[in-house]
């Protein structure tokens, strides 16, 4: 690495990314799940609450900083073009940018959205739930997978 900014700043966004494709893989293979194993009105409360508590904790921060990061990697990347490094650079940010933080907005956010207007008592809730459950883990299915191939991107930029 010739520049300590860049080795500084593959770490730490190899790191949080590595960190979000478990928070989300935990989601996708057991959280929602689990979830869905309840009552409809139990799910949809535990979801709502989830979603209600996950804007105001670390994780936004985690969320954020591994976007920032991602736009930085990219940037040095192209100024300081070092062939493989570079590309892996520009894949990993990609990766997090597009598929894992833009798919995050676009897709699960809309969709947490529309839960939290819900109460889960209702014959539509059901109906919104089933759909929810489906849509909601392939997209976070989506960026489970970015984040993590994300993850492998940084750290092979720094070898």
């Amino acid at each position: 690495m010739t520049f300590p900014i860049t080795y500084i700043a593959l770490i730490i966004a190899a790191l949080s990314s590595g960190l979000l494709a478990g928070v989300y893989f935990a989601f996708s293979t057991f959280v929602m799940q689990s979830f869905a194993r309840l009552p409809v009105d139990q799910g949809i409360a535990a979801m709502q609450s989830i979603n209600i508590t996950i804007v105001r904790s670390p994780f936004i921060a985690v969320f954020m900083l591994a976007a920032a990061l991602s736009l930085v990697i990219a940037v040095m990347a192209i100024l300081n073009w070092r062939g493989g490094a570079s590309v892996m650079m520009l894949t990993g940010a990609t990766l997090y940018i597009v598929a894992s933080f833009l798919s995050t907005i676009v897709f699960n956010v809309p969709l947490n959205d529309a839960l939290a207007k819900v109460d889960g008592h209702t014959a539509e809730a059901a109906q919104l739930w089933s759909t929810y459950l489906s849509d909601w883990v392939q997209w976070n299915h989506v960026r489970t997978v970015a984040s993590l191939l994300a993850a492998c991107a940084f750290v092979k930029a720094l070898f």
